[in-house]
Order: C-alpha cells, then structure tokens, then sequence
C-alpha cells in the first residue's frame, strides 16, 4: 500500500505529522506500506509547543520562512535515487536542519550539503518534476499539510497516531482502481480547469499533446484550457480542427463561436453560435 504525505518542510504540522506516522506504523500489521513524499507549499505557523511534546526538542522552529521549492527538489530527487527509504531520511534530515538546528533550507549551501551527506546527485535536475506534482496535488484537492493519501482516500492534518492506524485501515480494506497514467494526468488537468487554474491545466496536458496529440479528448481540454486563459489564436486554431473532424458537434462549435466573439469576429461567431443553438436548444439561451 502506497502512502503519500503532501507537506511543505517548513510546516511545523508536517515535522509532528512524521512522527505520529512513524508511530503509527511501528504497531501497523496490515499489508506492507510505501512511504512517499509529496511537495506542497504554505505559509507556516509553527506550533512549538507541541512540537516539544512530541519529542522534538525545546528549541525548535526556525525564525523565517524560506522558498521551499528547491528542498522539495532534493525530496522528489532523493525518491527517484534510492525510492522511499533515502526519501524518508532526507526528508528528516530537512526537518531538522530547519526545525531543530533552524538552518535555511532555502540556501542552496545547506541543501547541497544534505545532498552531500545522503547521497543524493544535486545537480538542477527536479525543478519541473516539483511544479507538476505541486499541480497534482492541487487536482487531487490537497489543501493543508500534511495531507496523507492512500488510493482516493485523504487524511488532513497531523492526526493522533491512533487516527492514522485507523485510517489506513479504512483505506486498505477499499479497492484501489488504478488508472493508466496518461488518464489519470488528463483527469487531473480537467480537474484543474474546473478549479480556474487553466495554465496548470495546460502543464500537465504538456506531455499528452506531444504523445497523443490525435486524441480528441485530450485536444478539446486543451482548447478549453487554451480559451480559459485568453490563448484565443491557439484556442481558435484548436477549435477549428476540432469542428472541421466532427462537424455536428455542438459544444465544439458554441466554444468556437465564443472565442471568435471574444476576438473580435462577430459574423463569424454567429454562423458557429447559431448551428450550435441548432443541434442543442440549451445554447440559445447562453
């Protein structure tokens, strides 16, 4: 069973959230876990006092608040070296060279140093791996770290050890339908449109429309994602091949037809508008 923990290193909850983890999993006998960590970004509000509870020691906390995006590059490239044992341990290490020793994590020093120590090539690699699973995380509707997942099932926050146990238990006894890959990046690209995010939409639809740019699915997303963030041409363009394959589609050619308004090309809008408004009624009213 793979577990994902969506945290940001500079969230005190994430380092409290490790540890109830571990504990968590230190009397877990269900099936074998994999441990994977996943990038997300906050602002941060360390509670310490907590943190002292938890056996992480009285001076705790650093006093500003780094860029994490390249510490969360060590952390996705510490996965990809040695999988989810070099990840756990450079993951601790970070935690606690901002926590405990409060180094800047966001100095490229300290991060090559940690890479350094743990094995892990540094060498500028990760960057738009990072962006995309920040943007996965997005689409799956992440939003708090530590966030842990298991199949479609989500867990928010740094619960007690005894709620986590309980919760991977739920988990593990649910079927897991696994998606092929390239459905589950499309599904999540829809899902960030539907969220108003159409440029990180369009980074994930990035690698589908250059492996299966034939796809009409896969095109039509794009040209929604193209309209949604004002790529009129490319929307255009997009849309026009789509009409001229599948003629009687009618949303095809209504999005069509809003793109031409929206730039400027009234006459044109209308012929698209009004067929549309043929084939499905609903569109009239629009």
């Amino acid at each position: 069973m793979r577990i994902e923990i969506w945290a940001d290193m500079v969230c005190g909850w994430a380092h409290i959230g490790k540890r109830r983890l571990e504990k968590a999993l230190a009397s877990w006998e269900g099936e074998p876990v994999e441990v994977v960590w996943r990038p997300f970004q906050i602002d941060p509000s360390a509670p310490a006092g907590i943190a002292a509870g938890e056996g992480l020691g009285a001076q705790w906390g650093a006093t500003w608040r780094p860029n994490t995006l390249d510490a969360h590059r060590l952390i996705a490239l510490a996965y990809e070296t040695g999988g989810a044992a070099l990840q756990s341990a450079v993951v601790e290490r970070v935690l606690t060279a901002h926590f405990v020793q409060t180094l800047d994590i966001g100095d490229p020093g300290v991060l090559s140093a940690i890479a350094a120590e743990s094995g892990v090539p540094w060498d500028g690699r990760g960057a738009d791996l990072v962006r995309e699973l920040l943007l996965m995380g997005k689409a799956k509707g992440v939003r708090t770290s530590p966030t842990i997942v298991v199949g479609g099932r989500a867990l928010a926050r740094a619960e007690p050890p005894d709620a986590i146990r309980d919760f991977l238990a739920d988990a593990a006894g649910q079927p897991v339908r696994r998606l092929p890959a390239e459905v589950e990046r499309l599904r999540h690209a829809e899902s960030l449109l539907d969220q108003r995010d159409p440029l990180g939409a369009l980074t994930l639809l990035r690698p589908l429309l250059d492996e299966h740019g034939t796809d009409r699915g896969v095109r039509l997303l794009a040209a929604r994602a193209y309209f949604a963030s004002a790529q009129l041409g490319r929307a255009r363009t997009a849309l026009e091949e789509l009409v001229a394959d599948v003629p009687d589609d009618s949303y095809v050619r209504h999005l069509l037809g809003r793109t031409l308004q929206r730039q400027g090309r009234p006459e044109e809008a209308a012929t698209h508008l009004t067929l549309a408004a043929v084939m499905t009624p609903d569109y009239g009213d629009l």
